[in-house]
């Protein structure tokens, strides 16, 4: 059984290092070794029962498919824990708080190692959409 701590909130601002180690949907949370949960900054996907929240932007794209883009992005799954988040093994990617968005989560822009942005990476695979509310993002090439 894994045990996991309380996730520690990012202040808006602050650069941090996230190692993933489990997914819950298409924008996060993203469990980061170090003790954030990371929800990604400037996207918005389907919540895990197939709904949209009514203030903001919703995707054709299944929760599932797009939970599983971000698994991909992540390296791969390597398993489930009994809450049903995805195990990964991802890379170690930097990432820029933009504060908490709600709940125990940080809301920010993660970097991969090669340097592409997750959030865009997200977009390209077409499972989530640019929320302009909330986009203080890169320009996605």
């Amino acid at each position: 059984m894994l045990t996991f701590l309380a996730a520690s909130i990012v202040a808006a601002g602050q650069t941090f290092t996230c190692t993933p180690t489990h997914v819950w949907d298409g924008d996060g949370p993203i469990w980061c070794a170090e003790g954030p949960h990371v929800r990604l900054s400037g996207i918005a996907a389907r919540e895990m029962d197939g709904t949209c929240r009514t203030n903001q932007p919703c995707p054709d794209a299944s929760p599932t498919e797009a939970r599983n883009a971000l698994v991909g992005l992540l390296g791969g799954a390597r398993g489930r824990n009994s809450t049903g988040h995805v195990a990964v093994a991802g890379p170690r990617m930097t990432c820029r708080s933009e504060g908490s968005p709600g709940g125990n989560r940080t809301a920010a822009w993660c970097r991969l190692p090669t340097g592409a942005d997750l959030s865009c990476a997200m977009i390209r695979t077409r499972t989530v959409l640019r929320w302009d509310r909330y986009w203080r993002g890169p320009a996605c090439r």
